[in-house]
């Protein structure tokens, strides 16, 4: 089940979630509009390797804008910290960013029950387009839960601006040492048996 916007203010206000700073006039009637944030990484040339990290160059959206090129992917992070510990966030393009030709999310629109921080935004154009800081690009919508919680804790909690990528931490598990060959535990007679018969074969 979706809060509505007026659900959404009742719960900020209470505790339930999280969205600093809040601003009345962004309710919409099931959702929050979030605002564009002014910096923004990109992955530097070459090919990203899971297992590694991939080094990033910083974009700062001035006063006059930022143009974003055509399939190029850039990750920017919003303005709000949101999240709560009582419902499932979500979040998606306002339809008029959509219309734009304008992706926010590539394939991860779900968020964690739990998580609490700025959220990274994966933005993708079609055409050139410019966007500015603060220029409300996308909404939040939150669900409610059937069932036990189990609190998200993970590698981007807390996050405090775009974070890329940390899919290489799942490979920097501590390998399992190779177990050690035990000792023989043959008694010496079925040794001597064993060498005999093999020599009877000769």
């Amino acid at each position: 089940m979706i809060l509505t916007g007026t659900e959404i203010s009742r719960r900020v206000h209470n505790g339930d979630i999280t969205i600093a700073p809040f601003l009345s006039k962004n309710v919409n009637p099931n959702s929050y509009n979030f605002r564009l944030a002014a910096d923004m990484k990109v992955y530097q040339e070459g090919v990203i390797d899971i297992k590694e990290e991939k080094p990033t160059d910083d974009i700062h959206i001035g006063p006059e804008g930022f143009v974003l090129e055509p399939m190029r992917l850039y990750l920017a992070t919003t303005m709000e910290t949101m999240g709560s510990t009582k419902f499932v966030p979500t979040y998606a393009a306002r339809s008029s960013i959509a219309r734009l030709g304008m992706f926010i999310n590539l394939s991860a629109s779900l968020g964690d029950i739990g998580f609490v921080g700025k959220w990274t935004i994966q933005l993708l154009a079609i055409n050139r387009i410019r966007v500015y800081a603060g220029m409300d690009i996308g909404q939040m919508m939150f669900w409610d839960v059937q069932g036990d919680i189990d609190l998200y804790d993970g590698k981007y909690q807390g996050a405090t601006e775009a974070y890329a990528s940390r899919i290489f931490m799942d490979y920097q598990k501590k390998a399992l040492p190779v177990p050690m060959a035990m000792p023989s535990t043959a008694h010496p007679l079925e040794v001597a048996d064993a060498r005999a018969a093999e020599l009877d074969g000769v």
